[in-house]
């Protein structure tokens, strides 16, 4: 019962500090949205939602019917002042171009990669809010949809314009400068889920921790409930990481009309999820390779021949140090004699090293590994060359 409690609770422990990393870390939030300000569907977005936001707007025929009198009034053959006329679309064209080079020229600078930061930042407490229901903030949560304040993007867009010689734009009234990120009609029972995993916080990974290991110790046969409870946490992580691929793909197929971009939507999505993506990704390698670890270390015919084949390996290569003088002495003795706590010792360094590493990945996971490997090499050849020692010391 420990072991499958343990196994159900590994996800739910990295969904907590999903929550507390992403949603009340301000400094971690911020990092993680910070690249959104360069992603191409973000950024089209934006453009799109700046054009819209400033509207300038220019009555192209009325202008086009006012210049063709005043030229027909000078002379203008009639069928040229006709000509002139058909201009007055063409002229709302133009001006439509020209909103949307600047709005597209702010949105790609640096400056507004410095708003969206800020915007972002100053947003977090209402982040906290759309995922706890605790603090406010820029932005803004109704009926299910989150929005974004981009106001000081629109400003900047409305001077640009006004500097490029396109006057109407400095007329533009206060209007609506908010850009959806975030819709859902279930946004209240996320927020339910999310309140009750921030009420339970960092506890939920060292209960995990204490329960799986209470499970093992209990056990009659260890080694097996270890191997089972690897892999059973690592099969939980994995049927969580295909409902989020099957939670992404239906949010994407049933966004409402206030979303403006489905791409940014999925762009923006796929970046509030990518640390619980990496996290449940690395504990599937992890899980895999300690049940693969402590199915090695068991006493099976098979475990039995590939420790066997590597004491083989140790011992020629102890041999071949020894016939050309390289010895151990007492260190190669003495390490022979107390493998056993060398090795334990070892893993249980490393599992300290990764329990207190700051976020680990699938590449944390596998070089940890590499440093066991290596540990290991290093204490079979020292083993080795004791038992090599003591045979030539047992001849002479």
């Amino acid at each position: 019962m420990l072991i499958t409690l343990t196994c159900i609770l590994v996800p739910v422990s990295l969904l907590t500090v999903w929550v507390h990393d992403i949603a009340l870390d301000t400094d971690r939030y911020v990092a993680t949205v910070a690249p959104l300000a360069t992603d191409p569907a973000v950024q089209d977005a934006a453009v799109n939602r700046l054009t819209q936001a400033v509207d300038v707007k220019v009555d192209g025929p009325a202008v086009a019917s006012d210049l063709a009198a005043w030229l027909q009034s000078q002379g203008l053959p009639p069928r040229a002042a006709s000509a002139v006329k058909a201009l007055g679309p063409k002229l709302d064209d133009a001006v439509g171009q020209v909103v949307t080079k600047a709005a597209t020229e702010v949105v790609r600078s640096d400056a507004f990669a410095t708003v969206w930061t800020q915007a972002n930042r100053f947003a977090h407490a209402a982040v906290v809010h759309a995922l706890t229901g605790h603090g406010r903030g820029a932005v803004g949560v109704t009926d299910g949809t989150v929005t974004l304040d981009i106001g000081t993007a629109v400003d900047r867009l409305r001077d640009e314009l006004v500097a490029a010689g396109v006057s109407p734009a400095a007329r533009i009234p206060d209007v609506n400068k908010q850009m959806v990120l975030f819709q859902s009609d279930e946004l209240a029972e996320i927020r339910g889920a999310a309140h009750a995993l921030d009420v339970v916080g960092n506890w939920v990974p060292v209960l995990t921790v204490l329960l799986g290991a209470i499970g093992v110790l209990l056990a009659r046969r260890k080694r097996r409930a270890l191997v089972t409870t690897a892999l059973g946490a690592a099969g939980a992580c994995l049927l969580v990481a295909i409902a989020l691929v099957i939670a992404r793909h239906y949010y994407l197929d049933h966004l409402s009309s206030a979303v403006q971009s489905p791409a940014a939507a999925a762009a923006i999505f796929d970046t509030l999820l990518r640390f619980l993506r990496v996290s449940l990704r690395t504990a599937i390698v992890l899980g895999v390779l300690v049940a693969l670890g402590a199915y090695l270390s068991g006493t099976g015919r098979f475990p039995r021949a590939v420790r066997g084949r590597a004491d083989g390996v140790a011992d020629s290569a102890a041999r071949w140090g020894d016939a050309h003088g390289v010895r151990t002495g007492r260190a190669g003795t003495w390490t022979e004699a107390h493998r056993r706590w060398f090795v334990l010792a070892a893993v249980l360094v490393l599992a300290l090293v990764f329990a207190l590493w700051n976020h680990p990945t699938v590449l944390t996971v596998l070089l940890l590994v590499l440093v066991l490997l290596a540990v290991l090499v290093v204490v079979a050849l020292l083993a080795a060359s004791g038992r090599v020692g003591g045979r030539r010391g047992a001849g002479e």
